[in-house]
């Protein structure tokens, strides 16, 4: 029988296991590079207690955060409307804003129509949440993002990962379970987030048309980055987004806002404008937000040498790495550029010197990636010019020769 005592422990969150092993862990690690505070808008540089630093941790990828064009937007939008809308959109929350906001989104990509969410996390969550149910399936990315799967825990269908960005591993899949089951839903990333590779958008259409599956693309880190003018990854290829069932995206990456869409077919938005909980149940996105994401829409529409200028940093400083023999991974065409150390320990400290020599680029470890996967991750800006590259590199290099020096010192 437990005693007083153990009731008391076991209903206290604070002695809940998973809650003292996890501050041990920290204990253990001593300095960590989380939840720094920088001070002003994270661009190619950003501040961090008082000093200025080369910047490669922040999704403004197209430099175009905290430009006069963008506030004087979010000004008007507050002088309107205020901060908050103040309401669920389907009850009072609803301002013209929304509704052109989420035009301009399908507009831009192609599709009929589309809705915008509060969360990018939420969207996915709320959205495969609606589509499928326990007569259902879904083969997702073995490297699809946290979203993703959390969507797909909540719609109680089955699901199956196959290899990262393989085909033969997703058709074996279909080959065998498709017949099982009411709907497929496959599920991939338009750019992955911790690799910076592209999906096979083109043989995942054939596979979806073969075998009556549904698609849907986490755009997250494609609007805006790939494709003309930031189109994505239907640009990208020169596919009809229509073709794809469900194209989802974040308005805070180079939209300079904060939330998530869903774009496809009027019907299928319609439904979800009086189906999806997520929606209903939450507060619509602010004004200030979504006036951000419209005015960034209006320049990634017109500024083609934005777009120009962060590939080229994007291939220059891939490039650089390359020539260093660092492991990029299958980093291509996009401006996420991972630095794989295969330790967490390692990546740690690597990142930690970069810091304490001015430049921020954060470690991505276990759990957030395999072990034999930790690295450094760098997200590349327009706005990066090229004596930031080039000083990043050369101190990238010099760290990479110590390193080299103190192994061969305690070998």
């Amino acid at each position: 029988m437990n005693s007083e005592n153990e009731l008391d422990k076991s209903s206290s969150i604070d002695c809940f296991p998973e809650v003292t092993s996890f501050s041990e862990y920290f204990m253990e690690k001593g300095t960590v590079p989380y939840f720094r505070v920088n001070d002003g808008i994270a661009s190619n540089t950003i501040i961090i207690n008082g000093k200025e630093m080369i910047n490669y941790s922040t999704y403004n990828y197209l430099g175009m955060n905290g430009c006069e064009e963008i506030n004087e937007q979010v000004y008007k939008a507050i002088q309107q409307y205020g901060t908050s809308v103040s309401g669920s959109r389907l009850l009072s929350g609803e301002i013209e804003l929304h509704s052109r906001l989420e035009k301009k989104i399908a507009s831009f990509i192609g599709t009929e129509d589309a809705i915008v969410q509060v969360g990018g996390h939420s969207t996915n969550v709320n959205t495969i949440g609606n589509l499928v149910n326990g007569e259902d399936l879904i083969l997702y990315d073995a490297l699809a993002h946290n979203s993703i799967i959390q969507g797909a825990i909540l719609s109680k269908a089955k699901r199956r990962p196959f290899k990262h960005n393989d085909m033969e591993s997703l058709e074996s899949k279909l080959k065998k379970l498709r017949y099982k089951y009411r709907r497929v839903l496959i599920v991939v990333e338009g750019v992955y987030s911790m690799d910076g590779d592209i999906c096979k958008l083109p043989e995942l259409i054939k596979l979806k048309n073969k075998y009556n599956a549904l698609l849907m693309v986490d755009e997250a880190h494609s609007i805006g980055t790939i494709g003309e003018n930031g189109r994505g990854v239907t640009s990208y290829y020169n596919i009809d987004p229509k073709e794809v069932d469900v194209l989802m995206g974040t308005l805070s990456k180079s939209l300079n806002s904060c939330g998530g869409y869903i774009a496809g077919s009027k019907r299928f938005i319609h439904y979800l404008r009086y189906n999806s909980p997520g929606f209903i149940f939450s507060v619509g996105i602010t004004p200030a937000n979504a006036a951000a994401a419209y005015a960034s829409l209006e320049i990634c529409e017109r500024e083609e040498h934005l777009f120009e200028r962060l590939k080229k940093n994007s291939t220059y400083f891939l490039s650089k790495l390359k020539s260093l023999d660092v492991n990029t991974g299958d980093s291509c065409d996009t401006p996420i550029i991972p630095m794989i150390i295969g330790n967490t320990d390692k990546a740690l400290m690597f990142a930690e010197k970069l810091y304490q020599r001015g430049v921020n680029a954060m470690p991505i470890v276990y759990p957030a990636v395999k072990e034999s996967q930790a690295r450094i991750r760098f997200f590349m800006s327009a706005a990066h010019t090229k004596e930031n590259i080039e000083q990043t590199i050369q101190i990238i290099k010099e760290e990479l020769i110590n390193q080299k020096e103190e192994a061969l010192q305690y070998s």
